[in-house]
């Protein structure tokens, strides 16, 4: 590792998120510096490194820092400070006698954990660079010692961070090169492109600290991320982009809710006083990890239905629907505060799905339609369903598919209607919902696991819909669109 705390030809020694099959990363594509807390991380590091420089005895007769907890809360609320940067500069004094080699054991025990706080959309932007051929540089404050082994774990080309002097194998009380902070980043920075032929124009950078400035305005690409009040403003007057990768592109938070947490209180069965509910169990839900929430389509309703099941999941959904959704006025803006994905079916479609597996590589919930749109005329009796193979694309990877079946939702909005049926409070139909166990499609075929996920929503069906049923005349007009025939 050279003076700038940067370690030589450091490579990932294995990639936990899926980009070691990316192109070889090349100095000609530029760079990518990234900040470690409130950037990478959803919040700040330290309470993690603590914990494990306490498991592997290094405080012992030491006392902990006065009130720890309460300045890491401080800082993950408000971002960096200078009386924070100024104790993390004194904690190379703090350290000295510290063995070198149990610090490192510190990192190692704690890399684990640190991946665990890595936020959602965090991976999929560095993968898209990985794709690019760019280099990944970890830039951070914190110590090498502690942080390279997380570093490794995610996958980074290189490691910019602050390295405490030693000798003998103990630390001495002092710091070998930069600082790596604020303008002693930007030195380790520029002094590694050098050393690596990168020009800084090339490069991208992401920092949710206002102390990344002289980084931020070095680099030809500068990423404002979470950012801190100061920051945030400045990004605005410069027209960089502002990013949060906790949640998807274009989804706001409020006092650190998304409108999904206030939008599934307010999404009940009372909203829609023209319909019943009789939704069944949905305790066996995962409560962790990508889930596809499957469901067939049978009426403009059944987005209302599926709204009313997600607002007791407890956790946000992501749906895909039609382009002309997120055009229409005040209900588009709701759908992409939701984090609703587009599907041009005229353009490319493609793009959705990508936007999807976005989501799913995030842990994230993603609702979708296998049908596509709602059946016509005899097919919307036909019992044996048809379903698209995007679904089952999706899940390839193992991640497991919810069934869920709706029916009576045409009942309050059959498709030959513009609008619900909203006046019948007297006797409103009843909307049913079931949701199946989860199934995992990993067959390799599209179409044999498309057929399989079809047939699995068609059993929670009713018998009488699982019938072949001629329909009446009048019943075939109900499932066209106004002035269109069968």
């Amino acid at each position: 590792m050279d003076r700038e705390g940067q370690v030589p030809g450091a490579r990932s020694g294995g990639n936990v998120w899926g980009m070691a099959s990316s192109p070889k990363p090349s100095a000609a594509n530029g760079a990518v510096f990234v900040d470690l807390d409130r950037t990478l991380l959803r919040g700040a590091s330290g309470l993690v490194l603590s914990a494990a420089m306490h498991a592997e005895g290094l405080f012992e007769g030491r006392p902990s820092i006065p009130g720890e907890r309460l300045i890491y809360g401080l800082y993950d609320l408000r971002g960096e400070s200078l009386p924070f940067m100024g104790l993390a500069r004194a904690a190379a004094r703090f350290v000295k006698g510290w063995p070198v080699e149990t610090m490192k054991r510190a990192g190692q025990m704690a890399a684990a954990e640190l991946a665990d706080l890595v936020q959602p959309y965090a991976p999929a932007v560095l993968a898209e660079h990985r794709r690019a051929g760019r280099i990944l540089v970890l830039a951070t404050t914190t110590p090498v010692d502690l942080i390279e082994p997380f570093a490794r774990l995610f996958g980074f080309d290189h490691i910019l961070a602050t390295r405490y002097s030693r000798e003998d194998g103990h630390y001495t009380g002092g710091i070998d090169g930069n600082f790596v902070w604020s303008r002693g980043k930007l030195a380790a920075s520029r002094a590694w492109a050098e050393a690596e032929g990168v020009d800084l124009a090339d490069c991208h950078a992401y920092s949710d600290s206002v102390f990344d400035l002289p980084l931020l305005r070095a680099v030809g690409h500068p990423h404002a991320v979470n950012p801190d009040s100061r920051l945030r403003g400045l990004a605005r007057l410069n027209r960089w982009p502002i990013e949060h990768w906790d949640r998807p592109p274009g989804v706001p938070k409020l006092v650190g809710m998304e409108a999904y947490d206030v939008l599934r209180h307010i999404v009940r069965p009372e909203l829609f006083p023209y319909a019943r509910f009789d939704i069944g169990p949905v305790g066996h839900f995962p409560a962790r990890g990508p889930v596809l929430l499957a469901s067939n389509h049978r009426s403009y309703f059944d987005v209302a239905a599926l709204a009313v099941v997600a607002a007791r999941l407890h956790r946000p959904v992501r749906f895909l629907g039609k382009q002309e959704l997120f055009d229409a006025p005040v209900v588009g803006q709701l759908a992409r505060a939701l984090g609703g994905i587009p599907v041009d079916r005229k353009g490319e479609p493609a793009v959705a799905l990508a936007e999807a597996r976005k989501a799913l590589d995030a842990g994230e919930v993603v609702a979708i339609l296998p049908q596509g749109t709602i059946p016509r005329g005899r097919a919307f009796f036909d019992p044996v369903l048809q379903g698209k193979t995007g679904t089952a694309r999706l899940a390839a990877s193992g991640i497991p598919v919810v069934p869920v079946a709706v029916w009576g939702t045409e009942a309050v909005w059959p498709r030959s209607s513009r609008m619900p049926n909203m006046v019948n409070l007297l006797h409103p139909p009843t909307v049913h919902v079931r949701m199946g166990d989860p199934l995992t499609l990993d067959s390799g075929d599209p179409h044999a696991d498309t057929e399989r996920l079809m047939t699995a929503i068609a059993a929670l069906l009713p018998e009488e819909l699982r019938r072949p049923h001629e329909p009446s005349p009048q019943e075939l007009a109900l499932t066209v669109p106004a002035g269109r025939g069968e």
